[in-house]
């Protein structure tokens, strides 16, 4: 009994296997090592021939990405680098974001500062597209000074064909995987074909994750521009100084001389309150508290006290006259 059911399970796996290889045949040169792949791995399920079927699937699929036909226009990546010296960065930014606008390009990113001189320094990363490429480099390096330039090219046509190539298998895989799974009739065959479907799936979505990324990198080019600020310089005319100057000159001195003096008395400020408090006290408490001093005695001789000196009454009484 069980002889009988194997070679009739192989049988079936057979065909089907022969079945879905002729239809993968019928459906392109291009799609005919996903197909193949995908049928041999799902019939291996049934016959056990999985790994012969992968193998030769990996092989069609490599044969059909070198025979992939090479596009007319090369895909590039440029990227460019720039730095200006302007004498006002605002205004330099502002007029680099209208360049790239007007190319139909965007700012991707950007940043200001200052350094130690208090110079503004703004740097911002323009996506423009490939054909403006050249005309925006242009128009941002005329902007000022320039002080730096790098430019770098990358073609990455055999990617983007390769990786169109592989996406065009992996759909026609997945698509294979799926009609395997509605003509499956086992638990296990279903099982098994559902995590392969997963795994593919998984695959198709990194590839369409890169063709999106080497599409947006080649259709629009990037440019790094750093704007510096430049110190400007006075002529001989404005060294010579005049009234105005003076004015001006004398206005600050005056302002910073009041401010030193607020400073200084600020800072004397507590002392002076405190001493005037402990003089206070000292008028006020300690003062009329300490005894007083005692006459001094009359000058003694040998013969006794010296006599206290009186006023002549006749002197007196003229003065009281005068």
């Amino acid at each position: 009994m069980h002889a009988r059911v194997r070679p009739a399970r192989t049988l079936a796996g057979v065909l089907l296997a022969a079945a879905l290889a002729l239809t993968g045949c019928s459906s392109g040169a291009n799609d005919s090592g996903g197909s193949s792949d995908a049928d041999d791995k799902a019939a291996g399920v049934s016959d056990g021939r999985g790994a012969q079927g992968a193998e030769a699937a990996g092989g069609g699929a490599a044969t059909d990405r070198k025979t992939a036909p090479v596009p007319d226009t090369p895909y590039i990546i440029r990227t460019a680098s720039l730095t200006v010296q302007v004498k006002e960065v605002p205004k330099a930014l502002e007029q680099a974001r209208t360049v790239a606008e007007a190319a139909g390009g965007y700012v991707g990113r950007e940043s200001t500062s200052r350094d130690s001189e208090g110079r503004e320094r703004t740097r911002l990363v323009l996506r423009v597209p490939a054909g403006s490429y050249d005309e925006v480099l242009a128009d941002l390096q005329g902007a000022g000074r320039l002080l730096e330039r790098s430019a770098q090219a990358e073609d990455v046509t055999e990617q983007v064909v390769d990786v169109e190539s592989r996406i065009r298998t992996q759909r026609a895989s997945v698509a294979r995987i799926r009609e395997l799974m509605d003509q499956a009739t086992r638990l296990s065959d279903v099982v098994e074909l559902e995590g392969e479907l997963s795994t593919r799936q998984a695959d198709l979505e990194a590839l369409l994750a890169r063709q999106a990324s080497l599409k947006d990198r080649t259709s629009l080019a990037t440019i790094t521009l750093s704007l510096t600020e430049t110190p400007v310089k006075r002529t001989a005319e404005d060294d010579d100084p005049g009234f105005g100057d003076a004015v001006s000159g004398g206005w600050d001195a005056f302002l910073t001389t009041l401010r030193w003096i607020a400073l200084v008395l600020g800072a004397v400020l507590p002392f002076l309150a405190a001493l005037a408090l402990l003089a206070l006290l000292w008028l006020r408490v300690v003062r009329p508290r300490l005894p007083r001093r005692s006459e001094r005695p009359p000058a003694m001789t040998t013969l006794g006290p010296l006599p206290t000196a009186r006023p002549v009454p006749g002197a007196q009484r003229q003065g009281d006259e005068d």
